[in-house]
């Protein structure tokens, strides 16, 4: 027996997706600082992303098989979803903030991807034909210059060409949101994501086999809190921990609270990925990245606060809160 969603369960389910999220931001935020050692030792963004996308596809895949065999015309119904989802959050998204860090530094990259929250407070805007509440705009304010306070811009040359590439990412990562929003009882979050990174995995192997992108992978060691490691090891976190758990908690959390307040909730990442820089290779803050995470927070706070509209997912999920 089910009951309409109340307040509190409503705000239960929130802060549910919430803790979710931030949960998935930690689990991204690791990628970078463990993947930096494995590039620094010859590995090429191909191979490091074909292994990276392509395990964390065969370790979800048990969700995707047991929905297919359960509903086989789940594929015909939800099959361009998890192409969008693959090629747009999955494979897109990391394609092209790699090729932006190539042609600019790695803050400015960062940055612009990161404007992925604004662009779905304009698109919701556009879409709707309604403003954004006051506390919305004023916490997509706090959280665009804590971002750029984290990162650390001051001085950056602007490559036009690498700044169309993390344009291009930060596109990608809306639809990550927009697509995420969209799972149901029909396409569950796990059966979207193990679609979507199988999708990112052959078109990888695709662009390596190809050529297009190099494929080297050569058996070295790296440097993990000041301990020499095996690269599968560093392969192995990455795969269980930055890819699977993450996009898996991701698509958990983004239906529960909406798009737009996930979207700020990712913002997170870039400070737990300060966290992990500075504990696994000693990249120390500096204050005024302190000052940055402050305002991030703040402007998450914000967004949070925002009751103006609830999520269909959040709505869904709270319906099936048993009835007392």
């Amino acid at each position: 027996m089910t009951s309409i969603p109340g307040t509190a369960d409503l705000a239960r389910a929130r802060t549910l997706g919430v803790v979710i999220g931030l949960a998935s931001a930690v689990s991204f935020a690791s990628s970078g600082p463990v993947m930096k050692p494995l590039l620094e030792a010859g590995w090429s963004v191909g191979a490091a992303l074909l292994l990276r996308m392509g395990g964390a596809a065969l370790l979800l895949s048990p969700w995707l098989i047991r929905a297919i065999a359960r509903d086989p015309g789940i594929l015909r119904r939800h099959g361009l979803l998890m192409v969008g989802f693959g090629l747009t959050g999955v494979a897109g998204c990391q394609l092209f903030y790699f090729s932006a860090m190539q042609r600019m530094p790695v803050a400015i990259a960062l940055l612009v991807q990161y404007t992925a929250p604004v662009m779905l407070v304009a698109w919701v805007w556009m879409r709707t034909r309604r403003r954004p509440s006051a506390v919305v705009l004023a916490g997509t304010a706090l959280a665009i210059v804590g971002l750029g306070l984290v990162v650390d811009v001051t001085g950056a040359a602007f490559d036009p060409w690498g700044v169309a590439l993390a344009l291009g990412a930060a596109v990608c990562m809306a639809a990550y949101f927009v697509i995420a929003e969209r799972t149901s009882d029909t396409m569950p979050p796990l059966v979207l994501a193990a679609g979507g990174l199988a999708v990112g995995a052959a078109l990888m192997a695709v662009l390596c086999a190809s050529g297009v992108l190099p494929f080297v992978a050569p058996a070295a060691s790296t440097d993990l809190l000041g301990a020499a490691v095996p690269w599968f090891v560093s392969v192995a976190w990455v795969v269980l921990v930055a890819t699977a758990l993450g996009y898996g908690l991701g698509v958990l959390a983004v239906p529960r609270i909406g798009a737009r307040l996930a979207s700020f909730v990712g913002l997170t990442e870039v400070l737990f990925a300060m966290l992990f820089g500075w504990l696994l290779l000693g990249e120390a803050p500096a204050p005024v990245q302190g000052v940055g995470g402050v305002l991030i927070l703040a402007g998450v706070v914000l967004v949070r606060a925002d009751r103006a509209a609830v999520p269909k997912g959040e709505v869904a999920i709270a319906r099936a809160v048993p009835a007392p």
